[in-house]
């Protein structure tokens, strides 16, 4: 007798329930995915059934013996990219993407990291697998009938009302939804993970054609935007460094949260908040990093330009052609080299500083490194500025030098004899030992800048300090508000994005330091270090512009889309009011800056994407200028 057609497929939908609730869990325990309204939870829950009634039911082509082992496979790996997804998320607070598994030779550095982020819990992953192979081996032989025709096709017809049910009330919920690629969140809530992974590889296919369809023409457009946004730089502080050394340190994880803060009494930078009393030091600049964290904030100092929105520019786009801060500076006898005691090939480091155009770089085999010197990711910093500043006595001056430091990095590892302050007490062992890596990195950084006096490379050398990026991400929000003293919402997230941003001048700012509030990102730093330098930028393509100007729009955006000026700041769609932090009455105030924003990660992706500046020519750009001015 033939079999019903539910029947046929029962052991398919026991796996799509499964595998649908599990993945409901998922979304609810593992990510912290904002719901505002009761249709924005509706959209949540059926968001994955599509594609996993899509998914599964290719089973329905197979053999009748094989059709529930195929099931059975793919509920193994759609629990593995759940698996992924939840261990990235954990740390980065972001989604994976396709970039980001290029990224798979970083890997082996990642093994604390990984290991410190997997949890016991995750073993219930495999619940739902465990209960299908006890039913696959408990199921008699040839039980069921293979699918009709008609049964197929009514099957996906049915996928497919599904599929565009849950995209109508998405979009009518959110309009414009697809066009939000760099909206990961949106994408999750209102399509599903699976999906989005899918939607992922689309534009990644898009994009990987951008440069073969690029031409010369493609940069007029970015030019005319760049010209007629771009400020004068401070004349008063023009080459007031010319000429010397360059010393830039990237301070890891650095928020600056903890500065001028004390934990149980003690201060938790002390040197650091000696130092800016003595300097230029920068409140308001944010971070502006993507999913390549350290590596982006590299490319976005050297090159002033934004990260990408999906995987990091190391890694996808090395081979590009650029003008960064190591050419600029060989014109005018530079030597530049990096030192950071990792592996070369981490974060595809030894290609891409190739591109940029560095001299040397001086990674973990240029170093010592042995079990008592080393902690977590490696060389502890105090080691690792010990040994830089003996390499750094070997290269031709005036050099132009980044170094990398690694103790204060996730999970926050550190021996008990280094540990300088008392962690914190709360329900988040990442807060709590986030101090004491933050204070060990502060002593190392004394240590390092005593002994640059001592070597004679102090005097004349401009140290700049810089946070790469955040430490502690919004899932550890309860306990950042127990530390603080007050809640964590959209609006004070923004605002924990600051990072130190430190110009020190040996002998200038000293004697005239200052506290400047503009509002500004990572992408500011190289115009304002090679104004200081004495060094014209106004013939590069760069989206930053001086810190010191005073003609600077008070502007910065984040790549999450975030958008920060002097009075307001814009996330997750609502336009907040800076002096009260609360939804400014006004919303429309916030929409051409948002606008701008929109912008101008557009052109820096176009140029990333196109590998446009193959085709720059400063002359023209000079030239374009001159027009633009008559005019």
């Amino acid at each position: 007798m033939q079999k019903s057609f539910f029947s046929k497929i029962s052991f398919l939908l026991i796996a799509t329930l499964l595998m649908w609730l599990k993945t409901y869990v998922v979304y609810k325990t593992s990510f912290n995915i904002k719901i505002e309204n009761f249709m924005q939870e509706f959209i949540l829950f059926i968001n994955p059934l599509s594609f996993l009634l899509f998914i599964f039911g290719i089973s329905l082509f197979f053999k009748e013996k094989n059709r529930n082992r195929f099931i059975i496979v793919v509920s193994i790996v759609l629990t593995f990219v759940l698996l992924a997804n939840m261990i990235f998320y954990r740390f980065y607070n972001d989604f994976l993407t396709i970039p980001v598994l290029f990224q798979t030779n970083n890997m082996g550095d990642l093994g604390s990291s990984i290991n410190s982020l997997f949890m016991p819990t995750d073993l219930l992953l495999a619940v739902d697998i465990i209960i299908l192979m006890w039913l696959y081996k408990r199921q008699p032989e040839k039980t069921v009938g293979a699918a009709t025709r008609k049964e197929k096709a009514a099957y996906f017809l049915f996928v497919a009302a599904v599929f565009f049910f849950n995209l109508g009330v998405s979009e009518t919920e959110r309009p414009q939804l697809l066009t939000r690629s760099f909206d990961r969140e949106v994408l999750v809530k209102n399509i599903s993970l699976y999906n989005f992974h899918i939607y992922d590889a689309l534009i990644q296919s898009k994009q990987s054609a951008q440069r073969a369809l690029a031409d010369s023409n493609s940069l007029t457009e970015i030019e005319n935007y760049l010209s007629a946004n771009r400020t004068d730089p401070s004349k008063d502080m023009s080459g007031i460094a010319k000429g010397r050394n360059v010393i830039l340190v990237s301070l890891e994880s650095t928020q600056s949260f903890v500065l001028n803060r004390k934990l149980n009494g003690k201060e938790i930078t002390p040197y650091l908040n000696d130092l800016i009393k003595k300097s230029y030091s920068f409140e308001n600049v944010y971070h502006q990093t993507g999913q390549g964290k350290t590596a982006d904030s590299e490319f976005i100092v050297d090159n002033s330009l934004y990260p990408l929105g999906r995987g990091a520019v190391f890694f996808t786009n090395a081979a590009n052609k650029y003008t960064a801060m190591p050419a600029i500076l060989k014109n005018h006898g530079y030597y530049s080299a990096v030192f950071h005691a990792n592996n070369k090939s981490f974060w595809n480091r030894d290609i891409m500083y190739e591109s940029l155009k560095y001299d040397k770089f001086y990674d973990v085999k240029s170093y010592d490194v042995n079990d008592e010197n080393s902690v977590g990711w490696g060389l502890k910093d105090k080691e690792f500025f010990e040994q830089t500043s003996e390499l750094m006595k070997e290269i031709p001056q005036p050099f132009y030098t980044r170094l990398i430091t690694l103790t204060n990095h996730f999970p926050f590892e550190l021996n008990e004899e280094d540990k300088m302050i008392d962690e914190f007490d709360s329900k988040s062992s990442t807060l709590n030992k986030y101090f004491p890596t933050v204070r060990y990195q502060d002593e190392a950084l004394k240590r390092f800048i005593e002994k640059l006096k001592k070597d004679g490379l102090y005097e004349n050398s401009i140290i700049v300090l810089y946070g790469d990026h955040y430490g502690i991400s919004e899932n550890h929000n309860e306990a950042m508000g127990q530390f603080l003293g007050k809640e964590i919402t959209p609006f004070e997230e923004v605002q924990l994005q600051r990072v130190p941003i430190v110009i020190h001048i040996p002998g200038v700012t000293d004697k005239k330091p200052k506290t400047i509030d503009t509002v500004g990102g990572q992408v500011d730093i190289r115009p304002t270090l090679l104004n200081l330098l004495g060094i014209d930028s106004s013939d590069q393509i760069q989206f930053g512009n001086d810190l010191f100007s005073r003609d600077k729009t008070e502007f910065t955006v984040l790549r999450d889309g975030s958008v920060i000026t002097k009075d307001r700041i814009y996330t997750d769609g609502v336009c907040y009011d800076k002096s009260t932090g609360k939804s400014a009455k006004d919303q429309e105030s916030c929409e051409a800056f948002v606008e701008k924003a929109k912008q101008e990660l557009s052109y820096s992706d176009q140029i990333i994407y196109g590998d446009l500046l193959r085709f720059y020519d400063s002359e023209r750009l000079k030239s374009h200028q001159k027009k633009s001015n008559k005019e």
